[in-house]
């Protein structure tokens, strides 16, 4: 079994879905997690805040700095992710497939690396 990250995509600047539409999410999404759940392939599932709020910390000559605001100069952020552990990559899209339906956004589908001797 390999394990794959399943990212949702958001835009800085969509305009907000109505709130309707985002209780449907919310509710299609935890539908989602609880089939995941039940037939064993879910590891660890979560939201994240707005990229906006992000903190990052790096190495720089021997010297860690912390600056405000996401990594990547980007308008597109994960906004989301679940990792799961499936069978391979098909079976890993099938997953993304329903993602993408239950929460309205675009999904990343990549794999672990592998540890040697695996």
């Amino acid at each position: 079994m390999k394990q794959y990250l399943l990212s949702v995509a958001m835009v800085d600047d969509e305009p907000p879905r109505p709130q309707d539409e985002m209780q449907r999410a919310f509710a299609q999404v935890e539908e989602l997690n609880a089939e995941l759940q039940a037939t064993g392939v879910w590891v660890f599932a979560g939201g994240l805040q707005s990229a906006s709020i992000a903190t990052v910390v790096r190495e720089e000559d021997g010297e860690v700095i912390v600056t405000d605001g996401p990594f990547g100069e980007s308008k597109e952020h994960i906004g989301g992710f679940w990792i799961i552990e499936v069978d391979d990559l098909d079976a890993a899209l099938g997953w993304a497939a329903k993602a993408t339906k239950a929460c309205g956004a675009a999904v990343e589908v990549r794999p672990f690396q592998e540890n040697p001797g695996d």
